[in-house]
């Protein structure tokens, strides 16, 4: 017999209705006397748009789907009617599987499910599965907070989670793309990753994360590297100036008697400014470049 997930301990699911939790039961039960097992047509079934899970493994896929050429789908996907034919609320897996060994249809049980409903389900199916990358779990806590317009803390009472462990990964999402790629790919642990958010200087980060992956640094060994770098004081940028632009504010500061600073772009342009101490300083300086304000 075909089985969609192996045996795991089963995580806790907080604040769902019984007909959500039903959902991840081994053999989802049929609720009520209008509710039937059916034969669909695979090419009328979409994939959940709620699905938090961008990669899916190609060798247990593949493992799902010669068993599944062999002894059929005998776990019925959950689907919904939409516009265009229906939409998977659990069991994209053994849809996939199952185009992939050449099936035309799939047996399936018919319900009723709202967007939230949809969107819920998703994020829990996929966290029940031990291969969820930490961003993918990011991604998922994000979309049920800002879809369904939920605090941290509900999020959090909603997947039987703590609140700093729903702000832990969402605060993956603030990495930059080439830090999340290693993340997203494994070359990055959570625990790398979430040391590297310490980092002061943010565009840093990218640089030091690919140092971390290079080295197969430990988290303790990320964590002394990201303390050593946050201690270190930025350099200040040093300008030179050429001898022309010296000499143009030396000449300046002693006709005017007031210090006087140029700076000067690549492309030519620039400032000049020139320092007082006093209105009396001010006025001197307005002399000399023949300003009269009482005109």
């Amino acid at each position: 017999m075909t089985r969609d997930s192996k045996n795991k301990k089963t995580k806790k699911k907080g604040g769902l209705g019984r007909g959500i939790e039903a959902l991840f039961e081994d053999e989802p039960q049929v609720e009520n006397n209008d509710e039937e097992i059916q034969d669909i047509s695979l090419s009328e079934i979409r994939p959940n748009p709620y699905q938090p899970r961008k990669n899916f493994d190609d060798k247990s896929l593949k493992e799902l789907s010669d068993s599944i050429k062999e002894n059929g789908v005998f776990q019925p996907i959950i689907i919904r009617k939409s516009v265009n034919g229906y939409e998977i609320i659990a069991g994209e897996r053994r849809f996939r599987a199952s185009k992939m060994a050449k099936k035309k249809t799939i047996p399936a049980i018919i319900r009723n499910f709202d967007e939230s409903q949809m969107m819920e389900v998703a994020v829990l199916e996929n966290l029940q599965r031990e291969d969820l990358t930490p961003l993918e779990e990011a991604q998922a806590y994000e979309m049920l907070q800002k879809n369904l317009g939920l605090t941290q803390e509900e999020v959090s009472k909603r997947m039987g989670k703590s609140r700093p462990y729903i702000a832990n990964y969402l605060r993956l999402l603030t990495l930059p793309n080439k830090t999340k790629h290693l993340l997203q790919h494994g070359d990055l642990s959570m625990g790398q990753a979430r040391t590297l958010l310490g980092l002061k200087d943010k565009d840093k980060i990218d640089e030091v994360a690919k140092k971390v992956v290079k080295e197969g640094m430990p988290v303790r060994k990320v964590e002394a590297l990201i303390s050593s770098l946050n201690a270190k004081k930025p350099r200040k940028k040093t300008t030179h100036k050429s001898a022309f632009i010296r000499a143009s504010e030396s000449q300046l500061s002693n006709k005017f008697g007031s210090s006087v600073n140029i700076s000067e772009t690549k492309k030519g342009k620039g400032h000049l400014s020139i320092n007082f101490g006093s209105v009396d300083e001010l006025n001197k300086i307005l002399d000399i470049l023949g300003v009269d304000l009482d005109e």
